[in-house]
């Protein structure tokens, strides 16, 4: 299966929840880290992210830096890399900001399960991608979208997406900020929830690096595969 080069970038809690019990997002890193995020950004393909992050957060997806905006123009690329939604229902808000906030291309994928009425409004503003037929099928979908030119895939999340693509083996690096708070609560979503994995499938990371950064720690993980 060709597809995109695929690295997750997240910040999470001491105690490895991503967000609080009530799914809300605290700042958990500081402008080092967020600029560092921001390169990423710019760097990729595309960034992608659940419907739940979208639901709970109303992300942009945005390369915030006008100078990195204007070096990606230079390059002769769109200022943002294409924004991608996994959106199984086709719920994404018409009225989300990521819509409303910079230039580019927006994909969101879809099932065939999501209600014709919701793919007609959504079409107005972004290219519809279908795979899967009750949920998304994510390899399909990977393969699908490196057939469109997306060789660089930055994942932000949340947690049931970065479960997904892990457990389908579609994950080449992990970079995780580990910042000095403590969040708690079972409910709390953590850097990988979903089903989880039994004892004889773990799966294994190689460290790559680990610097200090403000008040955390940067963690840089490869994914090994079979």
């Amino acid at each position: 299966m060709e597809r995109p080069f695929i690295f997750i970038n997240s910040a999470m809690s001491a105690d490895g929840k991503i967000s609080t019990k009530e799914r809300k997002q605290i700042k958990i890193s500081g402008e080092i880290d967020f600029n560092r995020m921001d390169k990423l950004r710019a760097e990729s393909d595309a960034i992608m992210v659940g419907i739940g992050t979208v639901l709970a957060d109303d992300p942009s997806l945005t390369v915030k830096s006008s100078e990195l905006r204007e070096k990606r123009l230079k390059a002769a690329m769109d200022e943002n890399p294409v924004r991608i939604i996994v959106d199984s229902k086709a719920r994404t808000p018409i009225d989300s900001d990521i819509f409303k906030k910079g230039e580019g291309k927006i994909f969101i994928i879809v099932s065939e399960s999501a209600p014709s009425e919701r793919i007609k409004q959504l079409q107005e503003k972004a290219t519809i991608v279908v795979s899967g037929k009750n949920i998304v099928d994510l390899p399909q979908a990977m393969e699908e979208l490196n057939k469109r030119g997306i060789k660089r895939l930055m994942v932000e999340g949340g947690a049931t997406l970065n479960w997904g693509l892990l457990s389908d083996g579609l994950v080449d690096e992990i970079y995780s900020f580990v910042g000095n708070l403590i969040f708690g609560g079972r409910d709390a979503p953590t850097l990988i929830d979903g089903e989880g994995f039994s004892k004889n499938d773990i799966q294994r990371l190689e460290l790559m690096d680990a610097e200090r950064m403000e008040d955390g720690i940067l963690l840089k993980w490869k994914v090994l595969k079979e």
